[in-house]
């Protein structure tokens, strides 16, 4: 990464105060595309999508789920990337600076991804403790001949109640040693919580000097997870039965379609996959460079990504009609589940493959290099946004950014220890109901509200004109208007009438667990109508007046003396200001607010 010449100045209300800053860029495009594609392609791709799929009748999913990238995840993702590029700035001013009251939107975002990067890291942890198991002979979910298995296990997966496959207990008695229920909380699991210590030493080194580190990290993390799902992929069709799950993935059973939740289903997988709404890419596109081609990042990241999904997909059925052929009964037969999908279907598959390490090493170290990109990209979130509010203070306290980082890496170390004790596998399925699930189609909406709506879809397209020189066409701009608002909303009111409480397996939560739950949810949805009061309380005037400027772009400019980053050179301004003497200086007073 180069830390660009570019000055800026910095012009406030009463005083032109002139205040050199840079912000860092990527070394070159295809650093933030690779970094664009981790963020986006990570665990979901490899276990929510076959899941679902599974669960919406095989290939009728794919129906749905590729007209919601087409309306919903390739304009969206537009919408993110145009707005950092164009605002150079995270989450939180670039709410701020598109509609006032909605700021909240972007602590909210910022609020989400730090809480789920707490809990993310866990199944990161879980990827390397079952890499290490894997470097032994015979596998240890392989037979039942161990001192964690039951009377009850089996080494043939089953359907049965009554019994379990020796990989659903080595997950279960050996790696969490789970305890009966979120009321039963056990001791720490000391060999996870050291685990977990090193996922985050790795997160703190490959991310402690920004896109300057991340940026030659995800060449790595970005790639190699290909390399090991085809060389899956040859292997798994050589193998009898095969074609049985391939065909069950790629023919599509139509009535399927007649579903509204196989739709919505669509729409979240889309949603959550591409990570519209944590603020991660949004993030990482403010440091690119204003005449960047945003298009072209678009696409290439959202097709990569749902091209993944579907390669996984051929992976993951492949073994599923394996499975199906060993047990003797049809692939829709099989017990399949979220997470389990591949921490316990998935290695009892390798249990019966030839060179069964070999395999069970490359796809753990695979789940390693995709979560660990998607884990970047949460974490950068956190750091962006506070370093852009709080940057002189953060430097006189912490001296240096390498260890303000250290410190959001430690807290965040330190929030996920009830993750690795041996109540933590329900500690993590209800952070992760409340906060994947519940906030974050909160987030979405109003993040689209605030830009598409209040921001204004003609002034993101000039905002694309200045700095590509091309409009958006009529798709987007029908996409930006009608469809994206109207599909989220639909999604909305169909997750709550759809709302279940969380449970794991056959245990359902106790009303006070679903209450935490609501707590951890709201931490980050509450920042939406706070912010909403903060703006109201510090603008000018009356209530209406208040209300008109909090809908007003770049409102707030007016009580909070925020900076107007102005680039020199060949940089246009992104605010009302010329180039004089090859510097921006202000055309009019910055209470201006049209663009």
């Amino acid at each position: 990464m180069e830390l660009g010449p570019r000055r800026a100045t910095v012009v406030t209300q009463g005083a032109d105060m002139d205040q050199h800053l840079s912000r860092p860029t990527w070394s070159r495009q295809i650093e933030f595309t690779l970094a664009g594609i981790g963020c986006a392609v990570g665990l979901g791709n490899v276990w929510r999508f076959p899941y679902l799929c599974y669960r919406s009748g095989g290939g009728a999913f794919l129906v749905p789920y590729l007209l919601m990238l087409v309306v919903l995840g390739i304009p969206l993702l537009h919408m993110e990337l145009t707005v950092g590029q164009y605002m150079r700035r995270g989450p939180v001013h670039a709410l701020a600076n598109a509609c006032p009251l909605l700021k909240g939107v972007g602590m909210a975002s910022v609020a989400i991804s730090f809480i789920m990067c707490t809990y993310y890291n866990v199944v990161i942890t879980w990827a390397l403790y079952y890499l290490f198991s894997s470097f032994q002979a015979p596998l240890p979910w392989q037979n039942c001949n161990n001192t964690w298995n039951t009377p009850n296990c089996t080494s043939h997966a089953t359907n049965s109640s009554f019994s379990s496959t020796a990989s659903q207990e080595f997950f279960k008695f050996k790696m969490l040693e789970q305890t009966s229920g979120v009321e039963e909380s056990g001791v720490l699991r000391w060999e996870l919580f050291l685990i977990l210590l090193l996922a985050w030493i790795l997160i703190y080194l490959c991310i402690f000097k920004g896109v300057k580190s991340t940026g030659k990290v995800v060449y790595f993390t970005a790639l190699f997870p290909y390399v090991i799902l085809i060389a899956l992929l040859i292997n798994n069709v050589q193998l009898p039965g095969a074609l049985d799950g391939i065909t069950f993935f790629i023919v599509p059973e139509w009535d399927k379609l007649l579903s509204v939740e196989v739709w919505v289903n669509a729409a979240a997988q889309i949603f959550n996959s591409i990570g519209i709404g944590f603020g991660s890419l949004l993030a990482m596109s403010s440091y690119n460079s204003f005449n960047n081609n945003v298009l072209k990042d678009t696409l290439t990241i959202s097709i990569i990504n749902s091209l993944t999904s579907i390669l996984a997909g051929f992976v993951i059925f492949s073994a599923f009609g394996y499975m199906s052929h060993l047990q003797g009964i049809p692939v829709h037969d099989l017990a399949v589940d979220g997470p389990g999908l591949v921490y316990v279907v998935y290695p009892q598959a390798f249990a019966n493959m030839p060179v069964a390490q070999l395999w069970a090493v490359m796809f753990f170290f695979m789940l390693l290099c995709l979560g660990l990109d998607s884990e970047f990209a949460m974490v950068e979130v956190m750091v962006t946004s506070l370093m852009d509010e709080f940057y002189q203070h953060l430097i006189t306290f912490f001296k240096r950014k390498e260890l303000f980082v250290l410190a959001i890496c430690g807290a965040a170390c330190l929030l996920g220890i009830p993750c690795v004790m041996q109540v933590g596998i329900y500690v993590f399925q209800l952070m992760d109901h409340y906060t994947a699930i519940v906030s974050i189609m909160f987030l979405a909406f109003f993040e689209v509200i605030a830009i598409c709506w209040s921001y204004g879809v003609n002034r993101l397209s000039d905002n694309l004109e200045e700095m590509t020189g091309k409009r958006a066409n009529i798709f987007f701009r029908l996409c930006w208007l009608i469809v994206a608002p109207v599909l989220i909303t639909v999604i909305l009111i169909f997750s709550i009438i759809q709302f279940r409480p969380a449970r794991y397996g056959d245990y359902v939560f106790p009303p006070w667990a679903q209450g935490v739950g609501w707590v951890i949810a709201l931490a980050s949805i509450i920042w939406i109508p706070l912010g909403a009061i903060h703006t109201l309380w510090v603008l000018p005037g009356s209530f209406m007046q208040k209300l008109k400027l909090s809908f007003t772009p770049y409102g707030l400019d007016k009580m909070t003396k925020m900076p107007y980053y102005e680039r020199e050179g060949k940089d246009r301004c992104p605010v009302i200001a010329v180039i004089s003497s090859n510097m921006c200086r202000p055309e009019k007073p910055p209470v201006q607010t049209n663009l």
